[in-house]
């Protein structure tokens, strides 16, 4: 049994608002992979329990006639991974979502609780940092819209208030030639394990260069991290084995990870940088450039 003191099912978005809102001790329940597990371990900030697994308006992946992408926040990393619009537009959302846990899991985790739950390991982060993910969030004063770059704002915090639900995440039209990307999570257990370092690479290369480059890291810092001094290394840059070596340099200024029983600090650095150039290969050749 867990110990829960109040339990709400919230049958709407709009109930799940005012449930939120009256109720601002409570904790949101979807996938519950998170939240079960503090309820197992007695936390005592999860005894009170607004339900909004299976709402209608946070399911669903959309996309609209010009190529902007909606995803339900309540979506399952299973559904992501299926989806054929995730796979052919955000490819390293599907990577990412195939990197969490097993199949059990899979099928009850949500994007949405990924995001939100606020740790700094969540899978889901970096490819949504590359592809400059954008948070539609309801509350009782309204609708807003927030990047997910700078909504994680500590360990385990994130941009929320009290009565606030974010409903869906919104991408924008990406670039239909020369853009690639690309996941890539290492951890002791592959995906039975947490990361021990997340990485995500997107890239726009036009005749041999580097217009653009979009880089992101988790477990690099206390919240997911994009990394503008190695991204503005390839600005311009051409696609060759001295720009990566460059980019994995000016990567340093970017990152502060720490050691913990999972990794040395100075074994987390090394993987950074090891990683970012085999991250950014990958999108190098989803490109359609090569190295």
């Amino acid at each position: 049994m867990f110990d829960i003191e109040t339990y709400h099912r919230a049958t709407s978005l709009q109930q799940a608002v005012t449930l939120a809102a009256n109720h601002p001790q409570a904790r949101l329940i979807a996938g519950g992979t998170d939240v079960l597990i503090q309820l197992h371990h007695l936390n005592d900030k999860y005894r009170h329990v607004v339900d909004i697994h299976g709402l209608a308006e946070l399911r669903g992946i959309t996309q609209d006639r010009d190529g902007a992408i909606r995803i339900g926040s309540g979506t399952t990393f299973t559904e992501l991974i299926e989806n054929p619009i995730v796979q052919r537009h955000l490819p390293a959302l599907a990577a990412a979502a195939a990197s969490i846990a097993g199949p059990q899991i899979r099928n009850a985790a949500t994007y949405g609780g990924n995001i939100c739950n606020g740790a700094t390991s969540a899978d889901s982060a970096t490819p949504s940092l590359v592809y400059d993910a954008t948070l539609e969030i309801v509350s009782p004063q309204g609708t807003r819209f927030t990047p997910v770059l700078g909504f994680h704002t500590g360990p385990g915090k994130v941009a929320l208030e009290p009565g606030d639900i974010a409903v869906a995440f919104h991408f924008p039209v990406q670039p239909q030639t020369g853009t690639g990307s690309a996941h890539f999570k290492y951890a002791m257990r592959d995906a039975m394990d947490i990361a021990t370092i997340g990485c995500a690479a997107w890239c726009h290369v036009e005749n041999g260069a580097f217009r653009e480059l979009r880089l992101a890291f988790g477990v690099a810092a206390p919240t997911p991290v994009r990394c503008p001094h190695a991204e503005q290394a390839a600005l311009g840059a051409p696609v060759s084995e001295q720009t990566l070596s460059a980019i994995s340099e000016a990567l340093l200024a970017d990152v502060s990870p720490r050691s913990s029983w999972r990794a040395a600090k100075d074994f987390r650095l090394h993987l950074i940088q090891t990683m970012a150039q085999r991250v950014i290969r990958r999108a190098v050749v989803h490109a359609g450039g090569t190295l």
